[in-house]
């Protein structure tokens, strides 16, 4: 067969010399690879920075939320430890879903009783003003960005959330180091609002210790009425 072959080839390109005969591609097998092509790899490399580049300036598809812990005591230290207990009261009240987050229609039946019902319009606006992540609703912090803004006068007498602050019997507007006039009056607000802050802190740990103290108490009793009748 091999003998065959190769004299089918010569004369082939004697035709083909002589110019009787066109010449006629061979088919030659292309050595396999089992590497991928640097085209290929170029291409994907590519893809992939392009995908990072877009992720970096926040068109390549959503965020990642964010891991950060939120403190309220030490994120707002211009409310004292109580004031920011009732406004957790406050707001727990009115999450009525319980996914701590205070929705439109929530709002709408916080304000309705607190005797300020509000236009839809009006609640929209009021959850924009402190929407930061613009998800339509309020969190927790976004509620104490309400007293906050109160509390500095940063909010106009007409609207909803001046009302809503206004009614919901939290005094704020005596706290804090915003109304100082220089920075040594600030200063010493500062370094006063540190030492209620502690001293808040000591004065709950004591009330504990007190409680439990008389729990203990009340124990020993039981158990010295409880013998006396054994």
């Amino acid at each position: 067969m091999a003998t065959d072959e190769l004299t089918s080839k010569l004369s082939r390109r004697l035709r083909i010399e002589e110019g009787a005969a066109e010449p006629v591609a061979l088919d030659v097998p292309k050595p396999q690879d089992d590497k991928p092509s640097t085209a290929n790899a170029d291409t994907e490399l590519g893809a992939k920075l392009l995908r990072r580049e877009g992720l970096n300036e926040g068109s390549g598809g959503p965020s990642q939320p964010s891991m950060k812990v939120f403190n309220p005591y030490t994120e707002f230290k211009e409310f004292s430890r109580g004031q920011i207990k009732d406004m957790n009261r406050m707001f727990k009240t009115y999450d009525t879903g319980k996914d701590n987050y205070i929705d439109l229609m929530e709002l709408k039946l916080m304000m309705e009783k607190l005797g300020a019902p509000q236009t839809h319009i009006g609640l929209k606006n009021m959850i924009k003003e402190v929407d930061e992540d613009l998800d339509s609703k309020l969190s927790f912090r976004e509620f104490l960005l309400i007293f906050r803004k109160a509390a500095a006068g940063e909010l106009p007498e007409d609207s909803g959330l001046s009302v809503l602050a206004s009614l919901s019997e939290i005094d704020v507007s005596t706290e804090g180091v915003k109304g100082a006039k220089t920075f040594f009056e600030a200063k010493a607000q500062a370094i006063t609002e540190s030492n209620r802050f502690e001293a808040e802190i000591r004065q709950e740990q004591q009330e504990k210790k007190k409680q439990a103290e008389e729990q203990q108490q009340r124990r020993r009793d039981f158990k010295e009425r409880q013998s006396a009748f054994m």
